[in-house]
């Protein structure tokens, strides 16, 4: 097993990190950002090390300095979290050329599955079903293009190659509005992320959010853990998630987990990854995979029992699957909230002090969260600063347990959308499972 490894993230999935490596009897190495010095998980590591200044580009994208970092404390792998260099693939490169090991997939997969035509390409080749669109990158023909749209039938959706965390992506229907929504995706994605490659894809008008995890060793063994659903959603950013979805019986669980665990087989794939899919009419249709632990992974470990993070860890060792598909089995039903330092209804940052904090508790309850009264929150991150996690035999009790949650929770100091968890929790629409992607949009916006 590993000895030591060094943490490249910060916030509760660096706790959640660091917790697992406790666990298995792995030291830990904590980097962290002038204004993380007093993180919790910075506090518990074994060693800690500054890496630099309060922006992410100085600190926790700063590629020499995580290196270095490993370098001078002894670190044996680097554990990337999610987000900032998770799925970048030159740092997993950069990781491996220096002689560590990267907790998470090899680079040339990491590569492939972030460029969205790529891993379409790779995708609809493995068999995995795909959203109808142009095949491949869309090109400088206005004629080409407007043709491409009619065949795929409007309303359209172009996306930046590149893009993620619901950026890169503009709606478009009607064809008089096709070249200019191009022009525009195409010059914004060059100048954020670097890539101007774009594509086009039949917008779906009433999709759910449904994504498959899965996990694959070095030894030729690849599991799925079922399902989530994702589609509460606000500016293409999750609120809330749950496992399992609604309506997914065992016989359609069945047949997309096979052919996720087949196409990672085809891939070669190595480590954790999540294939996510709109649902929509019984079908399911791949938009892209994520090469990371996900945020939402605790409600997949809630209903399986299996711990996630330890089982990514050991595949990064070297080791098998402790599970194979048949250990696999559904327990009642687990709701993650996504509690965010900002306004609950403009979502503006609320970064600050946390005068007074206190968790919430009971059966089936649990808080991932690197917040502790006193604790300031800085302004430099994303405003994720906890994961309420609830587990309940029926969904019903885990819609309930989650409300009593909320209302016990108690973050002083700073604004933060427990308000718009509750509004969610208690929507009608939601507790009878009558929701997509675009639902939340609309009710707040008709608030």
């Amino acid at each position: 097993m590993l000895d030591k490894v060094l943490i490249a993230n910060r916030g509760e999935i660096a706790l959640r990190v660091l917790r697992a490596c406790r666990t298995m009897g792995i030291k830990t190495v904590a980097a962290h950002s002038t204004v993380d010095r007093d993180l919790k998980h910075v506090r518990l590591a074994d060693e800690s090390v500054c890496i630099g200044g309060p922006s992410p580009a100085e600190s926790y994208l700063n590629m020499p300095a995580l290196i270095s970092a490993a370098e001078i404390t002894d670190a044996v792998a680097i554990h990337p979290g999610y987000g900032f260099l998770a799925e970048n693939a030159d740092f997993a490169e950069q990781v491996e050329s220096s002689g560590f090991i990267f907790i998470g997939p090899n680079p040339d997969t990491i590569r492939i599955m972030g460029d969205k035509v790529a891993a379409i390409k790779t995708m609809k080749e493995a068999g995995i079903p795909t959203v109808p669109g142009s095949d491949g990158p869309l090109g400088d023909s206005e004629k080409d293009n407007i043709r491409a749209a009619r065949k795929i039938g409007y309303p359209v959706i172009i996306k930046a190659s590149g893009g993620g965390g619901g950026r890169g992506m503009r709606v478009v229907y009607t064809e008089s509005n096709l070249l200019s929504a191009i022009s525009m995706t195409r010059a914004e994605a060059g100048s954020a992320f670097g890539n101007d490659t774009i594509y086009m894809e039949k917008y779906l008008e009433k999709p759910r959010h449904i994504e498959v995890q899965v996990m694959s060793d070095t030894h030729g063994n690849t599991i799925h853990l079922a399902e989530r659903d994702c589609s509460m959603q606000r500016r293409h950013q999750k609120v809330i998630e749950e496992a399992p979805a609604l309506g997914i019986t065992e016989e359609i669980r069945e047949y997309i987990g096979k052919r996720c665990v087949e196409a990672c087989k085809a891939v070669g794939y190595r480590g954790l990854g999540t294939f996510e899919f709109l649902y929509q009419n019984g079908e399911f249709y791949f938009i892209e995979m994520n090469t990371r632990v996900q945020v939402e992974h605790p409600v997949t470990e809630m209903i399986t029992g299996v711990d996630i993070i330890r089982e990514q860890i050991r595949i990064s060792a070297g080791e098998a699957l402790a599970y194979r598909q048949s250990d696999v089995t559904i327990r009642g039903h687990a709701i993650e909230c996504r509690i965010n330092a900002e306004d609950p209804d403009t979502i503006l940052p609320s970064p600050g002090l946390i005068s007074n904090y206190h968790a919430p508790g009971g059966p089936g309850v649990r808080m991932d969260s690197h917040l502790y009264s006193g604790y300031r929150v800085p302004p430099n991150y994303d405003s994720l600063i906890g994961k309420l996690i609830v587990h309940g035999d029926s969904r019903e009790e885990a819609l309930a347990r989650s409300d009593i949650a909320l209302s016990e929770t108690v973050i002083d100091g700073i604004k933060c959308n427990i308000p718009l968890q509750r509004n969610i929790i208690n929507d009608a629409a939601f507790r009878q499972g009558d929701v997509d992607i675009h639902y939340l949009e609309k009710k707040l916006a008709l608030a």
